[in-house]
């Protein structure tokens, strides 16, 4: 079953952090530097992404399960109800860690069912890291995400929103990929946001 958050977050006046925007960048970036025809969003939040994009020309359908937030679809993600192969990208942000860690190995196939071409969602990942940011003459910026080791995981445990995240013990790295690559994928790339490291993305290609 699909958790419902409570849409009202969405939309508080302390839920657009700097570091929320800056993720909010990198959501945007990933469309545009694929520059796909017609894409799907699943779950709008407060509808930033898919506003701006639309702005842009992309042509969105987004999809979400609550009725408050207004998306064109209104629908769970365990049964999508559109054709294989209906767009040429799908973009999921901060959703699946919303579904019981089962629940996302099996709508992976289901998502990449719709995608012709790109998958790219983000999910949450609590490893530690040291941030390194410097300006050299001639060579430019250089900014380096490092993690940590941790050597006791910490367990989760359900908070009304994740079920799971990344980093926590039983759900390593290693093992989304894993995972994400028996749903259909190959994984292009992942990387952490620099400001905002708690937001790890993952551009996918589907499997042919």
């Amino acid at each position: 079953m699909e958790l419902q958050d409570d849409p009202k977050i969405y939309f508080n006046k302390n839920y657009d952090s700097k570091k929320r925007f800056c993720s909010y960048w990198h959501q945007i970036n990933e469309v545009i530097r694929l520059s796909p025809e017609k894409i799907l969003e699943i779950g709008i939040g407060n509808r930033f992404v898919s506003r701006y994009l639309k702005g842009k020309g992309v042509n969105v359908i987004t999809m979400d399960i609550e009725e408050q937030v207004h998306s064109d679809i209104r629908a769970d993600v365990h049964n999508l109800p559109f054709r294989d192969d209906s767009f040429d990208a799908v973009i999921c942000y901060e959703v699946l860690e919303h579904l019981p860690y089962k629940d996302f190995q099996k709508v992976l196939p289901e998502i990449s069912r719709l995608s012709k071409f790109f998958v790219i969602i983000s999910l949450p990942d609590i490893t530690r890291t040291y941030r390194f940011y410097l300006e050299l003459p001639k060579l430019g910026t250089i900014k380096k995400i490092i993690a940590l080791p941790i050597f006791k995981k910490q367990i989760h445990t359900f908070d009304g929103y994740h079920y799971w995240e990344i980093g926590k013990s039983g759900y390593p790295l290693k093992r989304i990929i894993a995972d994400i690559q028996r749903g259909g994928f190959n994984v292009e790339k992942t990387y952490r946001v620099f400001e905002n490291p708690y937001h790890r993305f993952f551009i996918l290609k589907k499997k042919k």
